[in-house]
């Protein structure tokens, strides 16, 4: 997916890159689109009002795999954010044995350490090789005297036959780095995650942490161990965490699937229901803007953005507490997938799974051909399945291909330099007989 700077992030050319992506569903990408283009006006704005300008969040409705996930994540990907999908149902209130509400911001601040350190390795790569090189000369030529013009040279010499890989393959002896954390596998995890530290981090308070132990491996595992090691020594994770938790606070993007298994359609006295309104009630402060506790310091979630999704098949996003509607503004319905859909999913997304069929399958030499009336077909095979069975939109797809091409998967090998179509003729032979069977139909398809 293509990086767009951010001011050239316009809401068209954010629509027309998720295009390449995901078939339909226009009001939503619109949606989301006109999300992103504000955070970037927001930044423009006079510093006085900039705190005051809150994310507009977003309730995508629609049945399962339709597209809303892969419309948030595609976001992500093309601002670069720092993006954490969750689940509703898998957190409970504070009190309750469970996941509570507030790791999620701590889930988000880690992947921003991850993207943040990923693109700072660029910075520090060279002097690391450097380093790696040399420390790895040094495990070749052990008590080799610098001074000695000789041995200066016989240096030079392993130098080069490293660089082309021909020490690949001998075995040196390096010291690793072993994360030990003696004496407190008695403690649960959850307990400190609640205070932003996780079990290494304990580990180090009491005398454990990181230390290192040695290891025989070949010069070419030596040398992937030796540079991570040597990365980590030049990153400077101060700046490292200042920079992720500032993106964090005004890129952040929170995915919240299932968002309608926690909306409660009455105001009955029922523990489950008493539960579902209290991790709502959890949820609502992170969503209106608080502060989070993390092991690399505190964040602020008033300029996260929140995008919740739900079929709401037994409820509607009205059952949610009103204080946690009033943090959704924007509500976009995602429709069903149609054969035409399913059409255009086979065949024209960047991504789309026959080109991904066809490319694993050149891996094999074979050539996979797919005629324009087997595409057709299996798409009315998909859109039939869901309509006479679950409805689980383009997720079908993966399914009836896998069905469709199992034989050919399984005698690829053999295949080698043939070209195979697949006709419309083939997809009815392979698939009717499971189709017309609704019993058959819900066990395999």
């Amino acid at each position: 997916m293509n990086l767009i700077s951010e001011d050239s992030l316009t809401p068209k050319g954010i629509v027309e890159e998720l295009d390449k992506y995901i078939i339909g569903q226009n009001e939503a990408k619109k949606a989301v689109a006109i999300a992103l283009r504000n955070r970037y006006r927001r930044k423009l704005v006079p510093e006085d009002i900039r705190e005051e300008i809150a994310p507009k969040n977003i309730i995508m409705i629609g049945p399962t795999g339709v597209g809303k996930t892969e419309i948030a994540r595609r976001l992500a990907k093309l601002c670069r954010a720092p993006f954490v999908k969750v689940e509703a149902t898998k957190y409970t209130e504070v009190g309750y044995v469970g996941r509570d509400v507030e790791s999620i911001v701590r889930d988000l601040v880690n992947v921003s350490i991850n993207l943040v350190k990923k693109e700072m390795r660029e910075s520090v790569l060279d002097d690391a090789e450097k380093k790696t090189e040399e420390i790895l000369l040094n495990h070749l030529l052990p008590g080799q005297d610098e001074r000695n013009q000789s041995e200066m040279t016989t240096r030079e010499k392993f130098r080069g036959l490293l660089n082309e890989g021909k020490l690949d393959d001998r075995f040196v002896e390096i010291m690793v780095n072993s994360n030990v954390s003696p004496g407190i596998e008695m403690f649960s995890g959850a307990g400190f995650e609640a205070m932003g530290i996780n079990l290494s981090d304990l580990g180090n308070m009491f005398g454990g942490g990181t230390k290192q132990k040695k290891k025989k491996v070949t010069v070419k595992q030596a040398k992937k161990l030796i540079l991570e090691q040597e990365i980590e020594k030049l990153l400077d994770m101060d700046k490292v965490a200042d920079i992720a938790i500032d993106r964090a606070e005004n890129d952040g993007i929170v995915f919240i699937d299932e968002i309608d298994k926690i909306a409660v359609k009455s105001r009955s006295s029922s523990g489950g229901e008493v539960s579902r309104e209290g991790v709502q009630r959890d949820l609502l402060p992170i969503v209106e803007g608080s502060q989070v506790n993390t092991k690399y310091g505190p964040i602020k979630t008033d300029h996260v953005l929140f995008i919740a999704s739900g079929a709401f098949h037994m409820s509607k996003p009205s059952d949610l507490i009103p204080e946690l509607q009033g943090r959704f503004p924007i509500r976009v319905e995602l429709k069903s997938l149609s054969k035409d859909d399913f059409y255009e999913i086979l065949s024209k997304p960047k991504n789309a799974l026959i080109t991904q069929y066809k490319e694993l399958l050149k891996t094999e030499n074979v050539d996979l051909v797919f005629t324009d009336d087997a595409i057709h077909s299996i798409a009315q095979y998909a859109y039939d399945v869901n309509s006479d069975t679950e409805n689980i939109g383009a997720r079908r797809l993966h399914t009836i291909l896998e069905k469709l091409l199992e034989d050919i998967n399984f005698n690829a090998v053999e295949m080698s330099g043939q070209k195979t179509e697949i006709t419309g003729d083939f997809v009815t032979k392979t698939l009717k007989s499971i189709t017309e069977n609704k019993d058959l139909s819900k066990y395999i398809l």
